[in-house]
């Protein structure tokens, strides 16, 4: 199977498969990485950090490498999530989409028009073999989280026990695209005022931690 792995941050695909040979590709309008396991060919983009740059990479690879299904790794913010992880994410649902109405935003599905009765539905990931990780909606949005009010706005209104700035963009390019996704993620912080240095402080470990549950997951799949 020819898997596109995206992330956010490079750090997070560094944390993949890190003794593995890698070739660097560049045909395509932003590098992507190619890693080959026993059954699968990987190829691992990180266009930057943010919606748009998370589907510009997942449409690289979709039509650029083949890729069949997609995979997104590597970190997030915790809505109250029990742990840091790593969590399989079962939906995504983005966090910044719909009309402002009364001065608050009211949520849409990502995609359909953003008037008349309000509907969020989460796009759902792909079933997959039981790596016996916890579950996870993701709520994601063009916005690092440093504010526990807003934090907790999002999570009363959609859901979500995480919160990232990737995820449900790669699953709406996959649902427009016909393929399946996938993601798994750990937490580096809780949303609040404390987020950056949290964040930093966390990355490293918390990357590894979503990277080896995307091993285990490659290898099952």
């Amino acid at each position: 199977m020819r898997i596109g792995i995206v992330s956010g941050v490079r750090a997070e695909l560094a944390a993949l498969l890190p003794h593995a040979p890698r070739t660097t590709l560049r045909g395509a309008p932003l590098p992507v990485e190619r890693i080959e396991t026993a059954d699968h060919a990987l190829f691992l983009a990180c266009a930057g950090i943010g919606k748009v740059a998370a589907a510009t990479a997942a449409a690289t690879l979709v039509h650029a490498y083949g890729a069949e299904h997609l995979l997104v790794i590597g970190t997030a913010g915790s809505l109250g999530a029990v742990g840091r992880g790593p969590f399989l994410i079962t939906e995504a649902v983005q966090a910044d989409f719909g009309a402002m109405r009364d001065e608050r935003l009211t949520h849409y599905t990502a995609g359909c028009w953003p008037i008349g009765p309000a509907r969020a539905e989460a796009f759902r990931a792909a079933d997959l073999p039981d790596l016996g990780l916890p579950h996870a909606r993701i709520a994601t949005s063009d916005l690092f989280v440093e504010c526990g009010v807003h934090a907790a706005r999002v999570r009363d209104a959609l859901g979500a026990t995480l919160v990232d700035m990737e995820t449900a963009a790669v699953a709406q390019t996959a649902a427009l695209l016909g393929i399946p996704w996938a993601a798994i993620k750990a937490t580096t912080d809780d949303a609040d005022g404390a987020s950056a240095g949290d964040f930093t402080a966390n990355l490293a470990a918390s990357a590894r931690a979503a990277a080896h549950a995307a091993e285990r997951l490659i290898a099952a799949l």
